[in-house]
């Protein structure tokens, strides 16, 4: 199913103790880790979605922090602000995924945006004329057995 703008698309966990939790989490619950050390970041799989991430808690206490899917990550912070939230963390890119911010709604409670990067574009097709260039405009001559 695909993932609905507003909705709770991660979940990260930020410990004190990270491969503990990590144990703990596959132990209890049977969730599957996928290490990323290039982040010192570990993604978790559980049985249905939202999957989410596990960190070394550094620039926010130990706790749980959900991510919402935005489609305009800009215009989403300058609506949170209009309405008396605060950002924490301003839009930050997640090179290759997208791009992410962390704000608190006015009781101070702490979420986070999420938004994707566009797709890739695929490489377009040779067309007839560039097709015809590279021949050098050659007809190919097809030869019928009698």
């Amino acid at each position: 199913m695909a993932q609905k703008p507003n909705s709770i698309v991660h979940v990260e966990f930020h410990s004190n103790a990270p491969e503990k939790t990590k144990s703990f989490l596959k132990n209890v619950f049977g969730w599957k880790f996928e290490d990323m050390p290039e982040m010192n970041y570990s993604t978790f799989t559980p049985p249905s979605s939202p999957g989410g991430g596990l960190q070394q808690a550094e620039n926010m206490p130990a706790g749980v922090l959900d991510y919402i899917l935005s489609t305009d990550i800009e215009n989403t912070l300058r609506k949170i602000t209009s309405s008396g939230g605060n950002i924490v963390m301003p839009k930050a890119e997640i090179p290759g995924m997208g791009w992410f911010a962390v704000f608190q709604d006015p009781t101070g409670i702490t979420l986070a945006l999420y938004q994707a990067a566009p797709p890739a574009k695929p490489a377009k097709a040779a067309t007839r004329k560039t097709a015809k260039r590279a021949t050098g405009g050659r007809k190919k001559s097809s030869k019928r057995s009698r």
